[in-house]
């Protein structure tokens, strides 16, 4: 064993251990492993490929999930900015520009 690697399997928060064991079982269900074969939280007598495949499918949701939970947060972000502009000055169409030259094009960049 290589210095400084542990070879435990410990969840980092005591609580999660036991809804990963059970997110384990139902992954393993759906995916139609039997899992009448496992005894105690034995997973010995299963083919490694079938454990690969529940341990693959485990990570593959918990990344979707983990995705999902940034894209809601930052949705969540652009509804709270819109939100904000929309109680602070009212928007006007054709509102003069408070600059002289804003929204013309430039010789620097004449497509702007």
């Amino acid at each position: 064993m290589a210095q400084g690697s542990d070879r435990s399997n410990r969840a980092l928060l005591v609580q999660a251990a036991g809804v990963l064991d059970q997110f384990k079982y139902e992954v393993a269900n759906e995916l139609g492993i039997d899992t009448s074969k496992i005894q105690s939280g034995y997973w010995g007598d299963l083919p490694s490929r079938d454990c690969g495949a529940v341990g693959g499918h485990m990570v593959r949701r918990m990344i979707a999930a983990a995705e999902q939970a940034l894209i809601d947060q930052a949705a969540a972000g652009v509804r709270s900015g819109f939100a904000q502009a929309l109680q602070g000055t009212p928007f006007r169409f054709n509102q003069p520009a408070a600059t002289a030259g804003v929204g013309q094009p430039t010789t620097a960049n004449p497509a702007y």
